[in-house]
């Protein structure tokens, strides 16, 4: 078991946000949601870019590769540089990545096939569906090199929380604290429901708690 996948799996993309900013780190995408209602991911991100196609037919499907190295419990990350008018990924691949064990994907783009996602049960969160084909359109440029997704660089290996909030992802290099940092928000923000439900005015619960000084770094 991957420790720091099992510990940020118990934390929501909010949360992790916060830690990076309590951090003063990046990691927090914009405009990246669930394709459809399925559940959060996290798992360790194997990464995956398109790039236009040329004169030169492709050799391989996009995204076949990716899958075939991936491991159970990953997460495909795939940049497609923000485009909404061509889709990364569709129903087949996604009965692929589900048959392989993987956690999901998140697509800095757009998708197609969305119900056939569903159907299998493969977490899909991009920015956009669309029904045309990205045959002629796009082709594979990269597996698991270095890639910018949403503005963030992503490295392989990288950790990847994922919900209906947003895409987070987390340096490698950087789990440990950023983890540490989220528990630590998480147990006040969990004391602070409990006070609510209790009873306690929210304006005390919150003044009384630190809320807005809850980012600041010790």
């Amino acid at each position: 078991m991957d420790k720091h996948v099992d510990r940020l799996s118990k934390l929501d993309a909010c949360t992790v946000s916060d830690a990076l900013d309590r951090l003063g780190l990046r990691g927090a995408t914009l405009g990246i949601r669930p394709m459809w209602l399925c559940p959060g991911i996290c798992g360790r991100a194997v990464t995956l870019k398109l790039k236009p196609q040329g004169s030169v037919q492709p050799t391989r499907h996009l995204g076949t590769e990716a899958i075939d190295v991936a491991k159970p419990g990953e997460v495909l990350v795939m940049e497609l540089s923000g485009r909404t008018d061509v889709p990364g990924w569709g129903g087949l691949l996604s009965l692929a990545a589900q048959v392989k064990g993987l956690a999901g994907i998140v697509i800095d783009g757009a998708c197609r096939d969305i119900d056939d996602s569903a159907d299998v049960g493969f977490p899909v969160f991009a920015k956009a569906v669309v029904p045309i084909t990205a045959r002629g359109r796009v082709v594979q440029d990269s597996v698991n090199e270095e890639i910018s997704f949403a503005g963030t660089q992503v490295h392989p290996g990288d950790l990847v929380v994922a919900d209906g909030s947003g895409v987070i992802i987390v340096d490698q290099d950087r789990a440990e604290e950023v983890i540490a940092a989220g528990e630590v928000i998480a147990a006040r923000e969990a004391a602070m429901s409990k006070a609510v439900r209790e009873g306690i005015s929210i304006v005390d619960v919150l003044e009384k708690g630190g809320y807005e000084a809850m980012l600041n770094k010790d």
